[in-house]
C-alpha cells in the first residue's frame, strides 16, 4: 500500500476504516476531534460506512453498542473527560457479550492544553477490566486499531485505544495494510448477554473475571510489550508506556550501559514480563505519559525490596507532558540547558476572536449586572469560557459540560438572586437539557442564556447536532413559559435593547431562557469561502 502522512488521530481513523468498520459515532473534543472528521470525510463518498456526531459521548457510546449488537464493527470517539459522560454505558458494556467489534478511542490531554483535567483513561480500562492499547507512534495507531477490533470480537469485550495530545496532533508516515471486508449483519445470538438484569449480570461479571487470565496471557505474549534483558547491567531497568518510549529512545543513547527495558502498549499489564525485569535489576524507572498507572501497579504487585522510581518520588514531574528533557534526571543523565534570553516575553492568554458574538453578549450581561447589588454568572466549557478573562470578566464558575445550569439552580435555591447561567448551543444539547428540566420542575428563579453561534466552535467548528431554529420549540416543550423565552442578536448596535431583555429576565421570579443568536465568525467565514448559505 502507498505510504501516507497522517496525524495520530487520522492514522487511528484509517485503521478503523481498513479493519472493516461499518459505523462510527463520537462527540467533538480536543484532542480527539480529527478522528471523526477523517471518518466523516471518508464516509461522504462511501455508501458502506455510516458516521455521525452525536449529542454527547453517552449517546454516542450507546449508538455504538446498537451497531455492535447487530454484528457490525463500530468505533466511538471522545476525549478523556468525555469518557466521564459515557462512563455509565461504558462500564456496563464490559459485561455485555459484545458481538461486532467495538473499539472506543479516547484522547487524553496531559498538560491540559485544552482541558480542565489531566485524567488518565487507562484507569477506566482497568476499572472496567477490559483490554487497552496505547500506541507510541502513528503506525501503531493504525495497527493497534485493527488489532483492537479483532481482540474485541475474540473476547467479546469493548477495547480501548488511548491516545495523548502529542501523538494525536503530530504527523508521521503510515504504511496501511489491505482493507478488510465489513461484517455481515447478524444480530447477537446471545441476547441474555445484553440484558444486565442482576441475575444475568452476575454471571457476566463472573465470566469477565475468568477471562482476565486470557487477557493477561495475550499481553504477556504480545509484540506490543517487548522485553529486553541486559544481564551485564543491573543497577536499574526501565519500563516505558506509550509515548514515553519515544523520549526514552532519545535519551538512552547517552547512557554508558543500556538498561533492561520493558515497553508496555497493551493492557492489562504483562505480569510475567514485569517479574522477569524485576528479577534482573535493583531498581525500576517508570516513564509513562499521564498518571502513575504502571508505577502504582508495580508498588502493589512487586516485592517491596525493589526500588521504584518515577513520578511518585519526584524523579519525573507528576504533572504535565513528558518530553526528552524532563525524563533525563530519572535515568541519571544531567539536565540539558535550554535556550536563554534576557528579553522578558509578554504573556499571551487566549482570547475571543475579534468581533465574536460572545463578546457582545458578555458586554450586555455585564451591563445588566450593574443594576443589581450582587449577582452570579455560571458558565460551561467552550469558547465562551474565555469570558472569565479580561476584558470581559463576566463569568465566575467553569466546571464541566452542562454544569452551568445545575450550579446556577443550586445557588438560586440556596437563596441567592439573581443567578445567570451561560451555556453554548452544542453544550446545551450535550448536557444542558436535563438540568434545565430540573429547574423547570421547581420553577427556580434563574436565567439561562444560551450562546447560540450555530457550531461547536471550540473544537474546530463542527456542526451542532440540531439547528438553531429548533431550540426555541425544544425549550417550550420542556415547559418554559413562552413569555420568558427571549431571543437577542448580540451586536453592538443592539446593546441597550439586549441589556433591557437580560435585566428584565434576571428580575423575573422564575425560570427564564434568553437565546443569544448569532453565527460564529470563523464558521461564517469558512461557509462563505465554500460558497455555502446559512
Amino acid at each position: 500500500m502507498d505510504e501516507m502522512v497522517l496525524l495520530g488521530d487520522e492514522a487511528l481513523a484509517l485503521g478503523a476504516i481498513d479493519a472493516g468498520m461499518s459505523s462510527a459515532y463520537g462527540y467533538p473534543g480536543t484532542p480527539s476531534s480529527e478522528i471523526m472528521e477523517y471518518i466523516l470525510e471518508y464516509s461522504s463518498s462511501s455508501k458502506d460506512l455510516f458516521a455521525t456526531w452525536s449529542s454527547n459521548e453517552k449517546t454516542a457510546y450507546e449508538e455504538a453498542l446498537g451497531a455492535s449488537f447487530v454484528g457490525k464493527r463500530v468505533l466511538v470517539t471522545m476525549k478523556h473527560v468525555g469518557l466521564n459522560v459515557a462512563a455509565d454505558s461504558f462500564m456496563n458494556s464490559a459485561l455485555c457479550d459484545i458481538n461486532g467489534g467495538l473499539v472506543i478511542a479516547v484522547a487524553d490531554d496531559p498538560g491540559m492544553h485544552s482541558s480542565q483535567g489531566e485524567q488518565d483513561s487507562r484507569y477506566y480500562s482497568a476499572f472496567a477490566r477490559i483490554m487497552c492499547f496505547e500506541p507510541r507512534n502513528q503506525q501503531e495507531c493504525y495497527e493497534m486499531t485493527r488489532e483492537a477490533f479483532d481482540i474485541s470480537e475474540k473476547f467479546h469485550i469493548p477495547v480501548m485505544i488511548r491516545l495523548v495530545t502529542r501523538l494525536a496532533h503530530s504527523r508521521a508516515v503510515v504504511v496501511p495494510s489491505e482493507k478488510r471486508e465489513a461484517n455481515e449483519l447478524h444480530k447477537s445470538d446471545n441476547t441474555a448477554g445484553w440484558r444486565l438484569l442482576p441475575a444475568l449480570a452476575r454471571k457476566n461479571w463472573a465470566k469477565l473475571l475468568e477471562d482476565q487470565t486470557d487477557f493477561e496471557k495475550y499481553t504477556n505474549e504480545s509484540e506490543y510489550n517487548p522485553l529486553s534483558i541486559n544481564t551485564d547491567f543491573t543497577d536499574f531497568g526501565v519500563i516505558t508506556t506509550g509515548l514515553g518510549r519515544n523520549y526514552y529512545d532519545e535519551a538512552k543513547i547517552e547512557l554508558p550501559s543500556l538498561p533492561s527495558h520493558l515497553h508496555i502498549s497493551a493492557y492489562p499489564a504483562p505480569k510475567d514480563k514485569i517479574q522477569k525485569l524485576a528479577a534482573s535489576v535493583k531498581k525500576i524507572v517508570v516513564i509513562e505519559e499521564g498518571c502513575t498507572f504502571i508505577e502504582d501497579y508495580l508498588r502493589g504487585y512487586l516485592e517491596q525490596s525493589i526500588e521504584i522510581s518515577g513520578k511518585r518520588n519526584g524523579a519525573i514531574s507528576l504533572t504535565g507532558e513528558l518530553n526528552p528533557d524532563n525524563i533525563r534526571g530519572a535515568l541519571g543523565l544531567p539536565k540539558r540547558e535550554g535556550l536563554k534570553t534576557e528579553m522578558a516575553l509578554p504573556g499571551r492568554p487566549p482570547q475571543l476572536c475579534k468581533g465574536c458574538p460572545h463578546a457582545d453578549t458578555y458586554a450586555a450581561i455585564n451591563s445588566a449586572r450593574e443594576e443589581f447589588d450582587n449577582s452570579i454568572v455560571t458558565s460551561d466549557i467552550g469558547c465562551y469560557s474565555l469570558g472569565a478573562l479580561p476584558p470581559h470578566k463576566a463569568i465566575e464558575t467553569i466546571i464541566c459540560m452542562g454544569a452551568s445550569i445545575g450550579t446556577a439552580k443550586g445557588a438560586a435555591e440556596a437563596g441567592f438572586k439573581p443567578v445567570v447561567a451561560v451555556i453554548g448551543d452544542s453544550t446545551f444539547l450535550h448536557s444542558g437539557i436535563s438540568p434545565l428540566v430540573d429547574a423547570v420542575s421547581c420553577n427556580t428563579p434563574m436565567t439561562v442564556i444560551i450562546l447560540d453561534n450555530g457550531t461547536v466552535a471550540m473544537t474546530g467548528g463542527q456542526e451542532t447536532i440540531l439547528p438553531s431554529s429548533r431550540l426555541k420549540s425544544l425549550i417550550e416543550g420542556i415547559g418554559i413559559e413562552p413569555d420568558h423565552i427571549k431571543t437577542i442578536v448580540p451586536l453592538k448596535k443592539n446593546h441597550t435593547e439586549n441589556v433591557d431583555v437580560i435585566k428584565t429576565e434576571m428580575e423575573y421570579d422564575g425560570i427564564s431562557v434568553v437565546i443569544s443568536l448569532r453565527e460564529c465568525l470563523e464558521t461564517a467565514r469558512k461557509r462563505k469561502k465554500a460558497g455555502g448559505n446559512k
